[in-house]
């Protein structure tokens, strides 16, 4: 029988039972959640994407826990050892660890101290110390009688060794002694490195001798941790103040009085438990779960950063000569039209070791002439400052004939990834592999979406220890950012790539492709319902992907709008009743049919049309803007003329900056010099912050105040506080 967890969720996330209730019955007849988000809100009560989300994570894990229970029900019944107390309590847990300590006696071991014991026949003498019945007792005498040569217990010593190995092994098993030892451990456990080895760079210089309590523990000291430690330059374990208040809790869990003829061989048993079982064992469970909640915060970081980098405002209508900057190998050119058409490439050699930089500025600045570049865009790698100033004395020395020429510095994150990929070699076939980071650099500039979901998203670093996350959560999680951004903005149904195809809603990797088959060899999509000719795109693919694909070639004007096809006829009727047709929203009543419709209440349209008010609300914001870009009232990137040194800067200096990444101590800005600068945590606001996203995101243009400069070590550190 499937469990209704509707209620509980609802409770945890403060939701209406009937909202989560309709969402899980949606995502279980197989719809996304960008569609369940814009197209379904009437059955939700208008969650949003994240809302969806959480509901379908925290869903998918209740479902996941009570496979579990019956599970872990099924193998201990088979042992013959369930018990109707047992029953309850695994049925009653809500958490996978509960069900896990419940399970762990029960689970098969490995052969252990205990499991020799029990072979050599000493579990009942275990079982009489267990019980502690005897007040008067001589455990010497108890122990004789299990003396066997043939099974190795030569005296009542090594028996009394063997019962307490077993005993150890059961107080470890306890459920509800590892619960108490967890939450002590927790409350009073701090984590501590050492140096374990030559670090020469000095990267784990602040963990060398480090200790911090469990409980205060930022998430990215943790993934650096693990990092030093697989590096094997540190050397980090979980300590306890007092080990003894924790044998104490034990044995006040194992003793069946205060005072106890027992209370010897207990607290031997208990020490030997806690020390060789038990703290080992909670330290590797409390450790993992640390390393759970930071890459967790590390991922959810990585996501923010990235649907901020996706969401990019597009450079439109300038071509753009795009510099892959380098030394040694030279810099890769490609220039490209409006559209993103390649027109020409070249590598020039400005820097040492060739150093040839007049012969580049000539040739460049030839480029730019021939083929009426508007933009220079340079990639933020290697080389680039110095790639910088070769632009800004080209558009110095060209200002008297191109006024308008202007340069941009791109990030160039994951470009080489692009270059060596099949996608590349599928689109750009005759070009070397050295130009296509160069023709990634300058699409990007012109549509940063549609250029970056060419590229595996955890290849475009934005974030922190991205390389150290758990790979398939981190591939997942920003395999829906790239969905949800991609469907948030729409997809041009006739220009867009396989690549960008695919994260559209519904659609797989091979409809991709086959849509873009269809359409280099038909021609044009006139219109949505043309999709469904395209061989493996049935009727439920087209619900999830119609609504998010854009036709601006479309005779019907709808096809450029986000209303949904299964909307088309309530759009119609809700023009007709302010005597339109869908004809007027490209003709000559257009801004009639605007004026009219900006004074119209949805509430009431809805009412007298029965449509839901959401529907009706979506419908006549999507008739105000036919193919709306949302990225397009967002602050254009910085466009430069000139280049600072980090000579230049001086403390209290006001710049404009891009910000480049968002990590969890701070945001790292562009300010046009070749490093970029920190803003700390604690100097991005008057207020309290407790993660930087709360304040700026990548991509954000800022005006920043210079603190300090340190020529050495090349660090700048900025304030976005006001004087």
């Amino acid at each position: 029988m499937t469990v209704d967890f509707s209620h509980q969720i609802a409770t945890e996330f403060s939701l209406q039972e009937w909202q989560v209730r309709n969402a899980i019955e949606l995502f279980d007849e197989g719809n996304t959640i960008p569609f369940v988000a814009r197209y379904r809100k009437e059955r939700t009560g208008e969650l949003d994407e994240e809302e969806l989300r959480k509901v379908q994570e925290r869903h998918n894990y209740l479902r996941s826990l009570e496979e579990r229970k019956a599970e872990v029900l099924r193998l201990v019944a088979e042992q013959g050892k369930l018990t109707p107390e047992l029953t309850e309590k695994i049925q009653e847990a809500v958490k996978m660890q509960t069900v896990e300590d419940l399970y762990r006696p029960f689970r098969p071991k490995r052969r252990t101290r205990a499991t020799i014991a029990r072979e050599r026949g000493l579990e009942p003498l275990a079982e009489l110390i267990w019980a502690q019945e005897e007040s008067g007792v001589d455990l010497d005498q108890l122990a004789q009688v299990y003396i066997n040569l043939e099974q190795e217990v030569p005296d009542s010593e090594s028996a009394l060794a063997g019962a307490k190995d077993i005993l150890a092994e059961e107080v470890a098993d306890d459920p509800e002694i590892r619960e108490v030892l967890r939450k002590l451990t927790w409350q009073t456990g701090v984590i501590v490195s050492t140096a374990s080895g030559q670090d020469q760079a000095g990267v784990y210089q602040m963990y060398a001798e480090y200790q911090e309590p469990l409980s205060k523990v930022p998430p990215h000291r943790i993934l650096a941790l693990n990092r030093g430690e697989r590096e094997e330059l540190l050397r980090v374990q979980v300590v306890v103040a007092d080990p003894a208040q924790l044998v104490d809790a034990i044995l006040t869990r194992v003793l069946q009085a205060a005072v106890s003829p027992w209370q010897e061989i207990w607290l031997k048993v208990v020490e030997d438990s806690y020390k060789r079982l038990l703290a080992p064992s909670l330290e590797r469970e409390i450790r993992s779960e640390l390393t759970e909640k930071a890459e967790a915060q590390a991922i959810n970081v990585f996501a923010q950063n990235l649907r901020a980098l996706l969401l990019q405002p597009p450079i439109r209508g300038r071509g753009v000569l795009a510099i892959d900057p380098g030394f040694r190998t030279g810099c890769k050119v490609a220039v490209v039209n409006e559209y993103g058409d390649l027109l020409a490439t070249e590598t020039i050699y400005p820097h040492p070791p060739q150093q040839r930089w007049a012969e580049t500025k000539k040739l460049v600045s030839a480029l730019v002439a021939e083929h009426g570049v508007l933009l220079i865009a340079i990639g933020n790698g290697t080389a680039s400052r110095e790639t910088e100033q070769l632009a800004a004395e080209i558009i110095r020395e060209m200002s008297s004939n191109s006024a308008d020429l202007q340069y941009v510095i791109a990030s160039e994150a994951g470009a080489s990834v692009y270059s060596a990929s099949p996608l590349a070699r599928e689109e750009l076939p005759d070009l070397d592999v050295s130009l296509r980071g160069a023709v990634s650099i300058a699409r990007r500039v012109q549509d940063p979406l549609a250029e970056l979901v060419k590229i595996e998203p955890k290849a475009i670093g934005v974030g922190q220890y991205q390389h150290d996350v758990n790979q398939s959560q981190l591939a997942g999680t920003l395999a829906g950012v790239v969905e949800s951004a991609v469907n948030y903005i729409g997809v041009n149904l006739n220009t867009a790539s396989p690549a960008l195809l695919s994260y559209v809603a519904g659609v797989s990797p091979t409809v991709a492709k086959n849509m873009v088959s269809y359409r280099q060899e038909h021609g044009p999509f006139p219109s949505r319902t043309e999709l469904l000719k395209v061989p493996r795109l049935g009727p439920a693919t087209f619900r999830q992907c119609a609504g998010f694909l854009r036709i601006p070639e479309s005779h019907y004007p709808l096809d450029n709008t986000a209303v949904h096809p299964e909307s088309y006829q309530l759009t119609e009727r809700i023009l007709a009743r302010f005597g339109f047709t869908v004809a007027d929203l490209k003709g000559t009543r257009a801004a009639e049919v605007h004026q009219a419709l900006s004074q119209a209440d949805p509430t009431a349209v809805a009412e007298q049309l029965a449509a839901g008010v959401p529907t009706v609300r979506d419908i006549l914001a999507a008739i105000f803007k036919p193919g709306r870009d949302p990225r397009d009232e967002m602050p254009a990137p910085i466009l430069r003329t000139d280049v600072l040194s980090l000579e230049d800067l001086q403390p209290g200096m006001q710049l404009k900056g891009t910000v480049r990444n968002v990590v969890d101590f701070g945001a790292f800005v562009d300010i046009g010099v070749k490093q970029d600068g920190l803003v700390h945590i604690s100097q991005l606001s008057d207020r309290y912050v407790k993660h930087p996203l709360e304040v700026v995101s990548v991509g954000d243009v800022v005006t920043v105040r210079v603190l300090e400069v340190d020529l050495q070590r090349q660090r700048i550190v900025l304030s976005l506080k006001p004087i």
